[in-house]
């Protein structure tokens, strides 16, 4: 996985965009796309590995469209991430599941012992950053942390 690929970002992207109406009426995929600059297509892609992810849930029908599985206070980036793009590795000489790649250099690699240090810091980064964290420290006090509405209550 590298953190500068589209479904990374677009995803926390709309993921965002759901934190910010949590609680109310489903987002309609069309509008998502729209504030977003993703084309619907990629974002159906998206929502379609999210809503497998258990990360957002689809409503059906004319007043449909996603909404968050669960709190926002609760999903964190790493989760989204990881949903859209597998484990969270800076570069493929240190991550686990690419121990088949070999590299001449590996053994005493200094190179390699950094990479896996700045590897940890950012999954912690990714794993305590919430999306309510986000919405806050990008300034909205849009985002709401505990509301729940009647439409999210029968869902479930």
């Amino acid at each position: 996985m590298r953190l500068s690929t589209a479904a990374g970002r677009y995803g926390v992207r709309a993921m965002y965009d759901l934190a910010l109406h949590y609680g109310d009426a489903p987002v309609p995929g069309k509008t998502i796309a729209e504030r977003q600059n993703i084309s619907l297509p990629y974002l159906e892609q998206l929502m379609t590995s999210l809503r497998r992810s258990g990360l957002v849930c689809s409503v059906r029908g004319p007043h449909g469209g996603y909404v968050l599985a669960r709190n926002p206070s609760s999903i964190k980036v790493g989760e989204i991430i990881r949903s859209l793009e597998g484990p969270i590795e800076i570069t493929y000489c240190v991550a686990q599941a690419n121990r088949s790649v070999k590299c001449l250099k590996a053994e005493g690699c200094v190179s390699q012992i950094l990479l896996r240090k700045l590897n940890v810091q950012i999954r912690k980064a990714l794993d305590s950053t919430t999306l309510s964290d986000l919405c806050m420290e990008a300034g909205s006090d849009a985002c709401p942390t505990g509301r729940s509405s009647k439409r999210r209550a029968r869902r479930k």
